[in-house]
């Protein structure tokens, strides 16, 4: 048993014996599939705090050498199946975390030896473990697993977690080199290829294409944009997450509105790990994620000035999905030079999710919208949009009150502010100028657009999980009336989208007049006694 080589399942255990914690062990019965096969090279890439480095833990304990976890296995989903035992502790794993190892290093200003020094200790504890193997101190990790490999026929599971912080920290070219070549005598070679039963490398980027990509041309990449067999096994899914709710008591749709969107299939969502477990802990829907690392990478990105960025943010945030072209990201931070590898590496880093039917992006929840509305806080080109959200709630009193010119003035200088005079008269930007000034309405409902309901889409519908305020429809007119847009929502009943709703009901008519660039409102309260 060592550090790195067939380590123990403390780190494992640990995990078990929190408060909360969700069964993922049928990730194994997954990757059981892959061993020793062609598809045995596996990188995987999540956002930060979504469950990576847990189940690399988990995943080294059960196939290490190192430990008997056949116990705590059994118990597990895993243990449910038959055969589950087939690879337990049966191999001898490599288990690296280069970024704590980088991190320690460069606190000691040695990270320029670090690859070096991965190499010492790990060689050191294949001559401590393997003492009737002829090892050398200088022998690499490559030639240790092919001289044990040759002796007896052991094969080796090899575990990276955060595979990429190196890409991602922009480090100096020679460390980088240094690096490169490790990863090509760990997985680019024929010979070394039978000895590996297992690869299993993590990060927030996937493979860099291009010096990278070279040497780990070999991977199955399982990434936010293309999660495959491997969807709903890192991060939480929705009926885990709902089981949970209903264990400690929390509403679980404002539970998917704070920490849901990220859909990796037509049939999966995922939620951040960390976010939820806070939240059953601490009995509250807050920003929990967002506290836990910076949010200057995602002001970065949005603050330049990629033709279109602006339009696409503003749209962003008042909830609508945006066009995005995954194919031209090179996964290098050099390789941002426009709005689209912009919001793919947004994509990668959790602050965009990814529709791949229709090839489009949005901001996945409430607790990483407001990510977007810090980072656009305070800064000079985007000061009008902030006015707009920080007057929203004067705009949904204004509605539920009844005051329609307060209403129409509102949103005469929300239309304003968020168009441009090339965009002022086109429609999509005019909704987005509605959902950007009801901003604050998220704070109290859940807003559906385009709802199919009645006898056709009713623009805006908003639902309120808090009590005692009124649901709204709100239909949008161009050079029509007010008026008309409350006729619409009446005769083609779009009031059937709140059939249960038990409250008041506000019908909002808006027309925006393209002569006079002016907006009118028309409010009607049906009253549910």
């Amino acid at each position: 048993m060592g550090l790195y080589l067939n380590p123990n399942a403390d780190a494992f255990q640990m995990g078990l014996n929190t408060e909360i914690y969700v069964d993922k062990s049928l990730i194994l019965s997954e990757l059981n599939k892959l061993v020793s096969s062609q598809g045995n090279f596996v990188c995987l890439s999540r956002p930060r705090r979504f469950g990576k480095s847990m189940a690399g833990n988990m995943i080294s304990a059960y196939y290490s050498k190192g430990c008997d976890t056949r116990e705590a296995f059994s118990q597990m989903k895993l243990g449910q199946e038959s055969g589950f035992d087939k690879y337990l502790n049966k191999f001898n794993v490599i288990k690296l975390d280069l970024n704590e190892l980088y991190q320690n290093a460069k606190k000691k200003n040695e990270h320029a030896t670090l690859i070096a020094q991965i190499e010492e200790r790990v060689v050191e504890e294949f001559k401590e473990q393997f003492a009737n193997i002829d090892l050398e101190k200088d022998n690499s990790i490559d030639e240790c697993i092919l001289k044990v490999y040759k002796e007896l026929g052991e094969k080796f599971v090899i575990i990276i977690d955060e595979y990429d912080v190196l890409i991602r920290e922009q480090v100096p070219q020679s460390l980088f080199d240094s690096y490169l070549s490790f990863l090509n005598g760990l997985f680019k070679g024929t010979t070394i290829r039978p000895a590996i039963a297992l690869a299993y490398i993590t990060g927030i980027i996937p493979i860099v294409r291009d010096k990278v990509q070279s040497k780990l041309n070999e991977f199955t990449e399982y990434t936010m944009l293309n999660s495959g067999r491997l969807s709903g096994h890192v991060g939480f899914t929705r009926e885990e997450v709902e089981a949970l709710c209903e264990q400690y008591g929390m509403d679980k749709e404002e539970c998917a509105r704070w920490y849901d969107g990220y859909r990796l299939t037509d049939t999966i969502d995922i939620y951040n790990p960390l976010a939820v477990v806070s939240a059953m802990r601490n009995q509250e829907f807050e920003s929990y994620w967002s506290a836990t690392g910076s949010f200057e990478a995602l002001k970065d990105y949005i603050m330049m000035d990629f033709k279109g960025i602006k339009q696409d943010v503003i749209d962003m945030i008042s909830g609508k999905s945006v066009p995005v072209n995954v194919k031209k990201f090179q996964n290098t931070l050099q390789s941002i030079t426009n709005k689209d590898n912009a919001f793919t590496y947004l994509i990668h880093l959790g602050y965009l999710s990814y529709n791949r039917k229709d090839k489009t992006c949005r901001i996945p929840n409430e607790e990483v919208r407001q990510e977007w509305v810090n980072s656009i806080d305070d800064e000079e080109n985007y000061a009008p949009i902030m006015e707009i959200i920080n007057a929203s709630k004067k705009l949904l009193d204004a509605t539920v009150e009844g005051n329609e010119e307060a209403v129409a003035k509102a949103l005469d200088a929300a239309h304003t502010e968020v168009t441009n005079p090339l965009t002022y008269n086109d429609e999509h930007c005019f909704q987005s100028a509605i959902c950007l000034a009801y901003f604050y309405a998220n704070t109290r409902y859940t807003l559906f657009k385009e709802l199919p309901t009645g006898k056709g889409y009713a623009d805006l519908v908003l639902i309120p999980y808090l009590p005692n305020i009124p649901a709204m429809v709100i239909e949008l007119k161009h050079n029509k009336s007010a008026g008309s847009a409350l006729q619409q929502i009446k005769e083609k009943n779009y009031c059937q989208a709140l059939n249960n709703y038990k409250g008041d009901l506000l019908f909002v008519g808006v027309n925006y007049d393209e002569k006079t660039k002016e907006h009118s409102c028309k409010i009607e309260r049906l009253v549910n006694e």
